[in-house]
């Protein structure tokens, strides 16, 4: 049986929460059984993927987007649909799924955007929500005002019931976490909702593997000590002295002795990402600088002028890098301050695989089944006494990485993870 695989994004390169989970699903299923792609293309360069990709692929459609949020909510507003359903509606990629559907003999939809294209009965849907986005917009409102907060509220409540209306026709409904799912069931989705969670490729993030020193890399650096000017397009070149990966056990090295490198990673433009790092480097940053010098680095593409603004004498933000890895492993402590997040945040599992010690919120840390091999923090006080405590006790801080990847090893291999598919969709290894 072949299958068409919808994506609101092109599955690679899996360098961001969903294109991670999304090229991982599509690699599994293209083992297993022809697949055609059909997806979007919000950047340039992801129009014409290369061959490693296509390769594995029966046939592969690319639509580039480029409607603007303004003209979505214009639309939206017009028509009585949810911003995120006209911000993907296009019609050839209506044309492009009509084209494809009589070939194939079932669907993976990976994406509740990419829902509004679903053939009406045959061939049978695997929905793939990832998280519920009804309930991430019911909490944009919650610290919206004025006209914001209205046109949040109305984006949770028309998504939330579109939702629950493709739940009711699709053979499953997945999500990341079995969280998301209960939420989902709890919130009346009718029909078949299951959790398959994402994994981590332990061989590619491992301490002892090969990958980028940052020192070495334009764009990879973190710049000097002060100010660093980036913007979201052209990140800063690398002028930082040479510095090691902490996990080859050589000290960070840095002109200021003792400053301890503490990372955050993510797409920067994505707003749960921006809160978070506000958050760190506002509130949570000063409490640890009273005991102790420390580096924050912010790493991630697409900084925001709000994201840029950040950047001080002990806040660095690179913009785009080569490889995350460097970063992790030169980090002393990674920290996921959330105060918003759905499902399992692959930097956490990214940072856990790399055997960094970890300090993320409760909201952060929810999805992930880690065992107490990361520290989990509310309030910007005890966050930073988490950090603090970690710092001055790097043996625990070693032994508390080892024991988030030895569990990320024993919990989280894609393969076992995504098992559930060959199953619901009726395939053979």
């Amino acid at each position: 049986m072949s299958l068409l695989f919808l994506a609101h994004r092109v599955p690679f390169p899996p360098d961001r929460g969903d294109k991670i989970r999304s090229f991982h699903i599509l690699q599994y299923l293209a083992q297993r059984t022809p697949v055609h792609l059909v997806a979007f293309a919000d950047d340039e360069a992801d129009v014409d993927p290369p061959a490693v990709f296509t390769d594995m692929l029966a046939s592969c459609t690319i639509i580039p987007r480029a409607k603007s949020q303004t003209r979505a909510a214009i639309e939206a507003l017009a028509t009585g649909k949810p911003v995120s359903l006209t911000a993907f509606a296009h019609p050839a990629m209506q044309a492009a799924v009509d084209r494809v559907v009589p070939q194939v003999g079932g669907v993976y939809c990976f994406s509740g955007q990419m829902a509004q294209y679903l053939p009406a009965g045959r061939p049978p849907v695997v929905m793939d929500f990832v998280d519920m986005d009804s309930a991430k917009f019911a909490g944009f409102a919650e610290d919206a005002r004025g006209p914001m907060r209205w046109m949040m509220r109305r984006e949770a409540r028309l998504l939330g019931a579109f939702e629950r209306e493709i739940a009711s026709r699709v053979s499953a409904s997945l999500f990341v976490s079995e969280a998301e799912a209960a939420l989902f069931r709890d919130g009346g989705a009718q029909g078949r909702v299951l959790a398959v969670e994402n994994g981590i490729d332990s061989a590619k993030f491992d301490p002892a593997a090969s990958y980028l020193n940052p020192s070495n890399h334009p764009g990879e650096g973190r710049g000097p000590v002060g100010k660093v000017a980036v913007t979201a397009d052209s990140p800063s070149s690398s002028r930082s002295p040479n510095w090691a990966p902490a996990s080859a056990g050589v000290a960070w090295s840095h002109e200021m002795e003792g400053e301890a490198l503490v990372a955050f990673t993510g797409q920067m433009d994505y707003r749960p990402n921006i809160d978070a790092v506000t958050l760190f480097a506002r509130d949570i940053l000063p409490l640890i600088c009273r005991y102790r010098p420390v580096q924050f680095a912010i790493v991630g593409r697409a900084p925001t002028p709000a994201v840029q603004a950040l950047a001080s004498d002990h806040v660095t933000v690179t913009g785009a890098v080569d490889d995350v890895r460097g970063w992790l492993a030169a980090a002393d402590v990674c920290v996921a301050p959330l105060k918003l997040a759905r499902g399992i945040q692959n930097k956490v599992l990214e940072a856990m695989a790399m055997a960094r010690p970890v300090v993320a919120s409760a909201a952060a840390a929810e999805g992930i089944d880690h065992a107490g091999t990361i520290r989990v923090a509310e309030t910007a006080a005890a966050f930073a006494a988490e950090v603090i405590a970690l710092l001055e006790a790097p043996e625990d801080a070693a032994s508390l990485g080892e024991s988030a990847r030895a569990q990320v090893i024993r919990r989280y291999g894609w393969d076992a993870r995504l098992a559930p598919l060959d199953a619901l969709l009726g395939l053979s290894t």
